[in-house]
Formats: C-alpha cells, structure tokens, sequence
C-alpha cells in the first residue's frame, strides 16, 4: 500500500517549491517532511524530488504528485455523495487541478472562462504555460491533468474536445509598414524586417510567412514573451508579428495597428485535453472552458 502521508510531503514539495514552506503547508517540522519524502524514496528506489530553488520533481515524481491529485479528486466527489464520511465537519481540502494553457488563450478568453468555476469550487488551479503544439506533453508525462492543446490526437488516458480557432493577425504600426513594405509583403521584405517572437516554440510568424509566400522565409526576430506586450511592442514599431485577434481588435480599430495582407489571417485549431478519471470537479472546469471557448473562439 502507498503511504499517504508520504505522498501528501512529496506533493506539498513540489507545489510550494520548498521543503520548508511544505511543512508550512501541512503544520510539521521541515524534518518530517524530509523524512516522509526520503522514506518514500527509498521505497519507490530512486529520486522524486530535484533539491533546489525551487524544488521540482523528476518524472517518478511528477506521477505520484498527479496520483495524490486525482485521488484528491474522487475524496472530494466521496464524501460529497456520503456526507457521512465527514465526521469532523471541517470543509474539504480543496483540491489543486494542474493545467497546461497557451498565452494567448490565457490572455484571452481562458481566465475569464474559469474565473467563476475557480471562485465557486473548492478547488485550486496550477496554470502552466507553454506553446499550444508542446501543452499535451505535460500531459503525457504527468505534470498536468488537462490542458488546451493544438492537437486534436488524444494523449494516453485522456479524452479531447474541439473548441474552436483562435484566429490571429499579422499587424504591425503604421510607420513600421510603411518603412519596411513600402513595395509589398514578400519573402525579401519579410527576410529584412525584424519580427516579433514570443519564445523559441513559436512558430505563428514563420508559418504564416510561408503560406503569404509559398516557401520558407528566415525572419529577423525579437524575442518578447508576453501576449500584452506583443501588442505594445508592435504599435511602438518594434516589430510585426502575429497577434490574437481579440487583443489586437482595439488597436486596429484606432488604426495604431494595421494588418500586413489584409485579410490573410491565420487560424489555429484549439482542444481540451483532459485525464479520463471520474471526477465531477474536473468535469466542472472542462464544462467552462468548453463554453468560454465556443463563446469566443472562431
């Protein structure tokens, strides 16, 4: 049998990123929470946290930790449906759902999406963040147990559900167009004019260059992790880049912004990919993202 208690110090570790604030976490001494975590070591043969600042855990412990939550999971949906088992009368320990999200879905349409689950369940969201197209390998090796994702190919264990596109345009100021595609969008300008990038992961702007230019472009780029600040960056003629239509709207609206090719728009498939395991708050939260992304996706 796994021992409980053992596995609630190694989740804690990992959740607040210290051996120390788990303690706090769970009202003992740091050297029992040491103990607790070193003795489940010994048994499971092998490390299951990376001692550091933060604390992480390796792969073995990443799928305990993803154990501990669903088991926290079904206790919530247990004694919800035998009241009885709750012989304290102590509210629940709310239950942590670890979630993998895109920036700019996170940025959008996805916070407001949850925002009321979030208030009204007792539950605690732990929001990742990463590239659509490399979210569902979190789920894959256990640090999540959902997450939207650019592929529609279920992970192992899981179920998906279309959402919808996002859409996103290619924009940059005013001045930045006229000084840089004064004679048109092509692959020499585009190979000339600094792009904006949000991360060594994303590929929006070299994809759409390819489709306005039927080839590969190598693209100039700044490096800018930041869905707000992309937008900013670009009216500050910075840069062009790809921008999700709903933050980039206001902006060329006020005709700060203004699409490269009008009308050359570029729309990415969005899933939710969540673990199969029964649990009527995870069903909850698929239930908000579901309806916050049909209300606002294409």
């Amino acid at each position: 049998m796994l021992d409980y208690a053992a596995l609630a110090a190694l989740h804690a570790v990992v959740r607040e990123g210290s051996f120390e604030r788990a303690a706090r976490a769970l009202h003992v001494s740091p050297s029992a929470v040491s103990q607790r975590v070193r003795l489940l070591e010994e048994r499971m043969g092998g490390a299951l946290v990376v001692r550091g600042q933060p604390c992480t855990a390796t792969d073995a412990g990443r799928r305990l930790c993803q154990h501990v939550e669903q088991v926290r999971l079904m206790e919530h949906d247990l004694v919800a449906a035998v009241p009885a088992l709750d012989v304290d009368g102590a509210a629940p320990a709310r239950a942590t759902l670890p979630v993998a999200v895109n920036a700019d879905s996170l940025a959008t349409w996805f916070t407001p999406g949850v925002a009321t689950f979030a208030a009204q369940a007792p539950v605690l969201l732990d929001i990742a963040v990463d590239d659509q197209d490399h979210t569902a390998e979190r789920l894959r090796n256990g640090a999540v147990l959902a997450a939207v994702t650019a592929l529609a190919q279920p992970a192992a264990g899981c179920s998906v559900q279309p959402l919808g596109a996002m859409r996103y345009v290619a924009a940059a100021s005013p001045y930045f167009v006229a000084r840089h595609f004064a004679h048109g969008v092509g692959a020499r300008s585009l190979a000339e004019a600094p792009s904006l990038l949000f991360d060594h992961k994303d590929r929006l702007q070299e994809r759409w260059a390819r489709r306005v230019c039927h080839r590969a472009v190598v693209l100039p780029q700044h490096r800018l992790p930041s869905s707000h600040a992309f937008v900013e960056a670009a009216r500050a003629s910075m840069g062009w880049g790809l921008h999700p239509e709903a933050l980039a709207a206001p902006a060329l609206a006020d005709g700060s912004l203004v699409e490269l090719v009008p009308g050359a728009v570029l729309d990415v498939p969005l899933y939710w990919q969540h673990a199969r395991a029964a649990s009527t708050l995870l069903a909850g939260l698929t239930a908000a993202v579901v309806r916050a992304a049909r209300a606002a996706l294409h």
